[in-house]
């Protein structure tokens, strides 16, 4: 923990590269310099270290404003921990997916974009079927030996497609994947919580997860209806997966928001911070991605380093009992353990 700033620090997955158990990602904020800018420097003054883009963001545009706000901020290089994701950039028959030309070219186009001689993380952003495996494991582990990136990540793919990845990374000897970034919330669970079981006991692996918020959903502000110019109103008319959960949902989610705001309020706290202090006090979450867009926003999401500690088995055992949507794993194993409290979970499969 920085004495300073409160901020605790985490092993990204079996390594030893410590991150921030909150970070900033700029896939709502890929324009705007000036903001992007605040943004991150009050980020970096609160110890946030870990900073996420990717290089379909704006088609490359989040990584150039990230670039362009980091050359501003003027800090040491080695102070931050730099991650992109490939996948799509373009139209063209090449700018897509996971093969080796697009992995290096890719790569090498998004460090020009970021003004950076290498990334601390490169993430596979999606899982790509029309490439072998073995060609994209091979190319990480290229981009890697050249000093482009340290690490390699994978980002929303299945449990079957990782074990797959370190099976042919043991196979040829090749540098494997130490982390995956999927979404993770109070209302979004299955997949960290049961299907990614296996990989932290076996592999340690670590995870970056996104949209603690649910979009904005989990802060509540959805339930008296649609504020004009928020990311519901605009998700509203491009059919975001998110809001449309939330209208499938919202009489009963609306009743679960009202209850666990009032546990967050107990201690002084919104019900905003509580998500996100929620998903962090999950060891098997390295680190949590904050998509603030406003710096009030940040300030606010960066407030769940304070509640954290509120957070008892007794409180968390509360706030089971009104999600009631723990994942039910193999042997009751991990729903066991989160009913049980976070600090008897994992105790040989995580070293924090």
């Amino acid at each position: 923990m920085d004495k300073k700033t409160n901020m605790i620090y985490r092993n990204l997955g079996n390594s030893g590269l410590k991150v921030s158990a909150l970070s900033w990602g700029n896939w709502i904020n890929t324009k705007g310099e000036d903001t992007t800018y605040d943004i991150i420097k009050c980020a970096y003054d609160a110890g946030v270290n870990f900073f996420d883009t990717a290089e379909i963001y704006g088609f490359g545009e989040g990584e150039t404003t990230l670039g362009n706000a980091l050359k501003k901020l003027n800090v040491a290089r080695e102070s931050l921990v730099i991650s992109t994701k490939l996948f799509k950039v373009g139209n063209g028959v090449n700018d897509s997916f996971l093969s080796r030309k697009h992995i290096i070219e890719g790569l090498r186009n998004s460090l020009k974009r970021l003004q950076l001689d290498y990334v601390d993380v490169v993430f596979c952003h999606r899982p790509d079927p029309s490439t072998p495996l073995e060609e994209t494991c091979r190319a990480m582990d290229w981009v890697i030996n050249q000093g482009l990136a340290f690490y390699w990540g994978t980002s929303e793919w299945s449990s079957a497609q990782i074990m797959d990845a370190y099976a042919v990374c043991e196979k040829l000897n090749l540098i494997k994947p130490i982390c995956e970034q999927p979404q993770y919330n109070l209302f979004v669970r299955e997949k960290l919580e049961n299907e990614y079981s296996l990989l932290f006991q076996k592999y340690k692996m670590g995870t970056t997860i996104w949209s603690p918020l649910m979009s904005g959903v989990l802060t509540g502000k959805y339930m008296e209806g649609i504020p004009k110019g928020s990311r519901g109103d605009i998700f509203a008319q491009s059919a975001s997966l998110h809001f449309k959960m939330y209208s499938d949902n919202k009489e009963n989610w609306d009743g679960k928001l009202l209850k666990l705001k009032a546990i967050a309020e107990k201690f002084g706290f919104s019900l905003a911070t509580l998500a996100v202090a929620w998903t962090i006090k999950n060891p098997c979450v390295s680190t949590c991605i904050l998509g603030a867009s406003k710096v009030e926003q940040l300030q606010e999401n960066l407030k769940a380093l304070e509640l954290l500690p509120n957070l008892t088995d007794e409180v968390e055992n509360e706030i089971e009992q009104i999600l009631e949507n723990a994942p039910m794993a193999e042997m009751d194993w991990m729903t066991f353990q989160r009913k049980n409290g976070w600090r008897k979970r994992f105790q040989n499969a995580v070293e924090i």
